[in-house]
């Protein structure tokens, strides 16, 4: 005998030529520091794009993102650029308007903006608190807090942060305690939203080789950047450093329609890293 009370399982998602095949992303944090690797920002605006999403590239630097953008459309994707400072509540309430002029609408809200930030609680300034949270947690919050009136009305969405497995485990106060927060923010919003079809998961990096997580230390502690890899590399149970393309691939299912079920997730992409327990001296992602 047949329930008429059971609801029927979902059908699964048609298949598409590309996983973001007609949607419309948001890429914030689409520039880098410069580098000899790609960033995350610029690896998922690359990749959303190659998957078929038109993308909407969001840095405060307009050289680098435009860069990200000469990148998307030399492989025949479709981007459009906007300039501004996340950390800045005007600044970031004028994003609906621009994602109404060069999208029309937001199915994908990726947020990559993040800076390290090595000391330990009783060594760092009040003024580098400030700056490390304004940067990590509240530019992540103000993005979010005008983009999903926009999802709410189209009642669907899905919104990808990038945390750090700092959040779990490190010294950095300011740094691991603004990732800390990123986490607790997104399964917030991940239930606070739910009924309106939103997703929110995260995604939380862990030795990656990326402009900011080695260039920037190999300049400040004079050692070659091949030693500093291998070095981080020998504190990761898979042996070697992760690249920007994992966080973009782990972004790329959040933002697709496979992950249609899945939404208060905290993924770790950090080669097993947080399965083992080790000092971790410099920060992570």
């Amino acid at each position: 005998m047949t329930d008429d009370t059971t609801t029927a399982t979902p059908a699964a998602p048609e298949p598409r030529p590309g996983r973001l095949a007609g949607k419309c992303a948001v890429v914030v944090g689409a520039g880098q520091t410069k580098g000899e690797t790609l960033g995350f920002g610029r690896a998922t605006a690359v990749l959303f794009a190659r998957e078929g999403a038109d993308v909407l590239l969001v840095d405060r630097d307009p050289d680098s993102v435009a860069e990200t953008a000469d990148m998307v459309t030399a492989e025949g994707g479709r981007a459009s650029v906007h300039v501004m400072d996340i950390t800045k509540e005007p600044d970031c309430a004028t994003l609906p308007d621009a994602i109404a002029r060069t999208l029309g609408h937001v199915d994908v809200l990726y947020n990559g903006v993040g800076i390290v930030g090595p000391g330990s609680a009783a060594d760092i300034t009040e003024a580098f608190w400030d700056h490390v949270m304004d940067t990590n947690l509240k530019g992540m919050w103000l993005t979010c807090k005008h983009v999903l009136p926009l999802m709410v009305a189209r009642q669907r969405g899905s919104i990808v942060n990038v945390s750090s497995v700092g959040a779990l485990r490190g010294v950095q106060a300011a740094y691991c305690a603004s990732k800390a927060g990123v986490n607790s923010l997104t399964i917030s919003m991940a239930a606070g939203y739910a009924g309106d079809n939103i997703r929110v998961n995260a995604i939380m990096p862990g030795s990656i080789d990326t402009p900011m997580a080695v260039d920037t230390y190999v300049a400040s502690q004079g050692v070659t950047r091949a030693a500093f890899v291998e070095a981080r590399s020998r504190r990761v149970p898979l042996a070697y450093k992760g690249s920007a393309w994992d966080i973009a691939y782990a972004a790329l299912f959040f933002a697709s329609d496979e992950s249609a079920f899945t939404s208060g997730a905290i993924l770790p992409v950090d080669g097993a890293a947080t399965t083992m327990i080790v000092p971790a001296a410099a920060p992570q992602g």
